[in-house]
């Protein structure tokens, strides 16, 4: 970047020394710094790291001895020399003890060509850089050279979000597209995301994100002076991810109602939401759940320079009263009950994790922290959660800073079942393994799920796992005897009914199965697709030596993704007669035109079996999430891709439904091919009709890019496709 300097703030002697155009050398810098890809015109720096500018001067080259040049680097609107938005950092260094540092590297006669290094705990952000020139110890003349930006430096060893693997860095800085995991723990599928950290504006968008925070408000002065710790930014940035308490960048809806917005099933991609957000004046975008939430706050963080990724875990608990029980009540018929103490557990959620330094917590709690951005319940009065460490989790330190305790509840929380009848409840199970399955997140430059389940807790069953349960809960208990404004409050931990108290937690009550000698499962006949019948059976085992008499009562409800129920829409009862040893099956058929009307945008659907034995009180409760699959949308790349030459792309769908569909648009985007996103208006499909169309478009960066896309219509929101495209520089 050039720049004329600016005319002086002060009178200048003739034989002064005058600045007349300052190189910021961008695109060289910029290479070094690792944010090419964002520009090559601006100059983006990382701290802790050495950066090249050239001053060339109007009337005579730089005289050492003579000419005392002092830079000043500013950031914030109120920079300040005590708080560290101020540097006055001299060639010589003899101007102060400013950990910014300047030194010569070459004097030409009329230019002089010098290394900047900003230290590598300097506050983020926008900053102006200035020179004074003191020639002769006469006058003083200040010219303002031009803007640059600060990134964190995962880079560099000083830095608090150093991480020293370059493949690591590679995924969790550079790569601008991955996939987020959806589903249930038993059908895991990847969603593909352009995360597009690098798009033009989004570093903008960013930097006006922390601007727009709460803190900044509040305190502008304080809030940029606190934007070199990560632990610091990483919350301002969770926090404004939701709009619940600010102009955040998503609005979150569960309803199913999304007809003053979009469905979040469509997004596709972070650039288009944090684009709108920025054009509207900030105001938020709709709409989000958790997976979108995760995303942004992917994005931001990538192009901050903290390494991140998303986290899927799947069955995820939300404990509302922090006691480590998720309660579920279901009703005669195995019907899961919408809970008034809102404790559910999520077929799956997702989150974030970011990596840095932890100073504020005791050795080894540094590394990947957990930080989700969906808002579900407060920390210190506002709506974000963590960073809570991942270590702390898995070892139950849930007193360690952020929202620790919460986190660990999502991964291993106790469910208990309940049967509410005539009034009253009676316990089915108490379940220490349902909660915190699969973790997962993409593989390090690789497209595979990877597995991380055992970076957040012990094998579940295991006597640590167990240990570590009763190390929280113990501590959860302790902090709040210690709290008298929640003794007595929600927060207590109920005593279950049955009289199985707090202290029989390491010993988990036995299966009403292993009580009965009665085993009931479901298997499916076929995998469930979307537009066809679901067929799956029952399958009852008698482990005795008796004969069982079984009435059991089975019915079909649609799921959101958080675990809240819609109303049943299938029912059924079946008599089991078994003799010793002997296992039966049950068949079962819940048609297209049955479930269609019911289903979520999730397209989960549970089935559950409450059976009962003749002789025996005891109830065996059995379910099944079932997600229901669409053909997945193909993309073809028609010849080879090369940066700014023509492109062709075929993208085939299909309806896989036996009924028309309206309304229907194509998305399709990616980082480094599409300038934007594209919308294709299809309109009506006909039934089980298969149809393609072919785009153009002129790539503009080279390496791995990623093409997403998505089509919609009034019967269905997110059926998915992807490919990755190697970008070649040249033919």
């Amino acid at each position: 970047m050039w720049g004329a300097a600016q005319e002086p703030e002060a009178a200048t002697m003739e034989q002064g020394l005058e600045v007349a155009l300052t190189d910021f050398q961008s695109a060289w810098n910029n290479m070094q710094h690792h944010t090419d890809e964002i520009s090559s015109d601006r100059l983006l720096v990382r701290r802790g790291q050495a950066f090249n500018i050239t001053l060339y001067f109007r009337n005579r080259g730089f005289q050492p001895g003579l000419d005392n040049i002092i830079f000043v680097a500013e950031t914030g609107p109120l920079p300040d020399l005590s708080n560290g938005t101020r540097a006055l950092f001299s060639l010589t260094g003899r101007h102060g003890p400013s950990p910014w540092i300047a030194s010569l590297e070459t004097n030409g006669a009329s230019s002089l060509e010098v290394i900047l290094c900003a230290p590598p705990v300097a506050a983020v952000g926008r900053y102006l850089l200035k020179v004074h020139i003191d020639s002769f110890q006469r006058s003083v003349t200040a010219y303002q050279l031009g803007e640059f930006i600060l990134l964190f430096n995962p880079w560099c060893p000083e830095d608090s979000v150093y991480l020293d693997s370059e493949p690591q860095r590679q995924e969790y800085v550079v790569n601008d597209y991955g996939f987020i995991y959806q589903g249930n723990k038993n059908w895991i599928r990847p969603c593909p995301w352009n995360y597009g950290q690098f798009e033009e504006t989004i570093i903008d968008i960013c930097l006006e994100l922390l601007d727009k925070s709460l803190n900044f408000q509040i305190n502008p002065a304080t809030d940029c002076a606190l934007r070199g710790s990560p632990i610091y930014i990483s919350r301002v940035v969770c926090a404004m991810i939701n709009s619940n308490d600010d102009n955040g960048v998503l609005n979150g809806n569960w309803s199913e109602n999304y007809l003053d917005g979009i469905n979040p099933a469509e997004w596709t991609g972070s650039v288009a939401i944090l684009k709108e957000w920025h054009a509207t004046g900030c105001q938020p975008v709709r709409y989000g759940q958790c997976w979108v939430f995760a995303a942004i706050m992917c994005t931001v963080m990538r192009c901050l320079g903290i390494p991140t990724r998303v986290i899927t875990n799947f069955d995820s608990g939300h404990d509302t009263d922090g006691n480590l029980i998720i309660d579920e009540r279901y009703d005669s018929m195995g019907r899961i009950l919408e809970n008034k103490k809102k404790d559910s557990v999520w077929n799956f959620h997702v989150w974030n994790e970011c990596w840095m330094a932890r100073k504020d917590l005791p050795p080894g709690y540094g590394g990947w922290q957990l930080l989700d951005a969906t808002p579900q319940e407060t920390s210190n009065g506002l709506y974000y959660c963590g960073p809570a460490s991942v270590r702390a989790i898995k070892e139950g330190e849930v007193e360690l800073n952020y929202d620790t305790a919460f986190a660990f509840s999502m991964v291993n929380a106790d469910c208990m079942s309940w049967l509410v009848y005539r009034g009253k409840e009676q316990k089915i199970h108490r379940d220490t393994n349902t909660v915190g399955n699969s973790i997962s997140t993409k593989g390090i430059q690789s497209d595979e799920r990877d597995d991380i389940t055992e970076n957040y807790k012990y094998i579940e069953g295991s006597p640590q796992e167990r240990e570590v349960f009763l190390k929280a809960l113990q501590k959860l208990k302790a902090g709040r005897s210690e709290d008298p404004h929640q003794a007595d409050s929600q927060h207590s931990t109920p005593e279950p009914q049955s009289g199985d108290g707090l202290w029989r937690l390491h010993t988990p009550s036995l299966r009403p199965s292993d009580i009965v000698q009665v085993s009931l499962k479901f298997q499916l006949v076929d995998p469930p697709h979307m537009g066809q019948d679901i067929s799956f059976v029952l399958l009852a085992l008698n482990m005795s030596l008796q004969f069982k008499d079984l009435k059991v009562n089975l019915t079909a409800q649609s799921l959101l993704h958080d675990g809240s129920p819609l109303p049943p829409f299938w029912q059924d009862t079946a008599f089991i007669t078994l003799s010793p040893e002997e296992a039966k099956t049950h068949s079962c058929r819940i048609p297209y035109s049955q479930y269609s009307r019911y289903l979520s945008t999730d397209k989960l659907i549970r089935i559950s079996a409450l059976g009962e034995e003749k002789s025996s009180p005891e109830k065996i409760l059995v379910d099944k999430i079932i997600t229901l699959a669409y053909p997945a949308i193909i993309i073809n790349v028609l010849g080879a891709a090369v940066v700014n030459q023509p492109l062709s792309i075929q993208v085939l769908f299909s309806n896989p439904l036996s009924e028309h569909v309206e309304d229907c648009v194509l998305t399709v985007e990616g980082s480094g091919l599409f300038k934007k996103q594209q919308r294709v208006l299809i309109g009506v499909l006909k039934p089980q009709h298969r149809a393609s169309i072919t785009l153009e478009t002129v790539p503009f960066k080279s390496g791995q890019r990623q093409i997403q896309a998505n089509l919609r219509s009034n019967k269905f929101k997110d059926i998915k496709g992807y490919r990755n495209v190697y970008v070649d520089l040249r033919l």
